[in-house]
């Protein structure tokens, strides 16, 4: 691959990921909301009449649902809040999506000479290879991304700013409260392999069918842009499947990152999880988590091979 083909997929991925991030924010606040041990904050008050006639008031503890969350949010921080992280998310996604597909693209391409081209074995190693280069490089910034949406004020409080946080963060932790949640975020690499290995398996199928298609008279612009929305549709579907999956290590991710926090290394915590909140608590976040993943990844990928393709063409 030249040295222009990497820059290409450097600056599509950038793109993509880029688009992506700021489209689907809110979602992704709710979503990191949800994941985190402090959304049992939020309680319900339940009102028993005695025997006697007089009310009494139970506080009793709730996992609240994606909209209830959402709607506590916005009472409570406003609008604004929605958007809490996004500063980073920017300046992480963008280095971090670019450095992934560059990355992937390079080692498919080296791959291909070594075994069969665009086979399974191809695409996960190139995605496992991918995914460890841009979690290494970006973890500092995600975790600032994830205390950021984590810190809920009320609103009209002064909120603290992306470089306040990475103090904070250096104070209490020194250099490596940077990398806190990195061994969970390998463990996702398993969600990045099986989501590439099906979506490269439905887009050679798309382009078997293009093919077999090929000798109908239409219109090409028309069946070009037909073919980018079926990528999104392939883009969605693979991260569907990946994340139902792989989700658990979101969850894990997300504890681990929070401030002060008990839980210290990946199998601690997943193991503190299911002791103490039960089986259903590793997929906490889910509903919402696929409700910003389907389109985001679609959009990003849909973004990514629109760029590739006006730069190469």
């Amino acid at each position: 691959m030249s040295q222009r083909d990497t820059l290409v997929h450097l600056f599509a991925g950038g793109c993509g990921g880029t688009v992506g991030a700021i489209l689907t924010c809110p979602l992704e606040v709710v979503k990191t909301r949800l994941q985190s041990s402090s959304v049992t904050l939020y309680i319900s008050e339940v009102h028993l009449n005695t025997l006697n006639g007089a009310a009494v008031n139970r506080v009793t503890r709730i996992s609240p649902g994606p909209l209830h969350c959402l709607k506590m949010i916005l009472q409570n921080e406003g609008p604004r809040s929605l958007f809490r992280g996004l500063g980073p998310n920017l300046v992480g996604v963008a280095p971090s999506r670019a450095i992934y597909f560059a990355a992937y693209s390079n080692c498919k391409e080296k791959l291909n000479n070594i075994f069969n081209p665009d086979s399974t074995q191809v695409h996960m190693i190139s995605a496992g290879v991918a995914g460890f280069t841009a979690i290494t490089t970006t973890n500092p910034i995600w975790l600032v991304k994830t205390r950021l949406q984590l810190d809920a004020r009320n609103r009209g409080e002064k909120r603290m700013s992306a470089f306040e946080c990475a103090r904070k963060v250096y104070h209490l932790d020194g250099f490596r409260g940077f990398y806190r949640g990195m061994s969970a975020s390998y463990a996702g690499i398993s969600e990045t392999v099986i989501h590439f290995v099906i979506y490269e398996s439905i887009k050679k199928k798309l382009l078997e069918y293009k093919t077999a298609a090929s000798m109908d008279n239409e219109d090409e612009s028309a069946k070009e842009a037909s073919d980018f929305v079926r990528m999104m549709m392939a883009a969605a579907t693979s991260k569907t499947c990946a994340t139902s999956i792989a989700y658990p290590h979101e969850v894990v991710r997300t504890r681990l990152r929070e401030e002060g926090t008990k839980y210290r290394s990946f199998f601690q915590t997943l193991s503190l999880l299911v002791r103490e909140e039960g089986y259903g608590s590793l997929y906490r976040g889910l509903t919402t988590h696929l409700i910003r993943q389907i389109p985001n990844t679609a959009i990003m990928m849909s973004t990514y091979e629109v760029v590739v393709y006006l730069l190469d063409g």
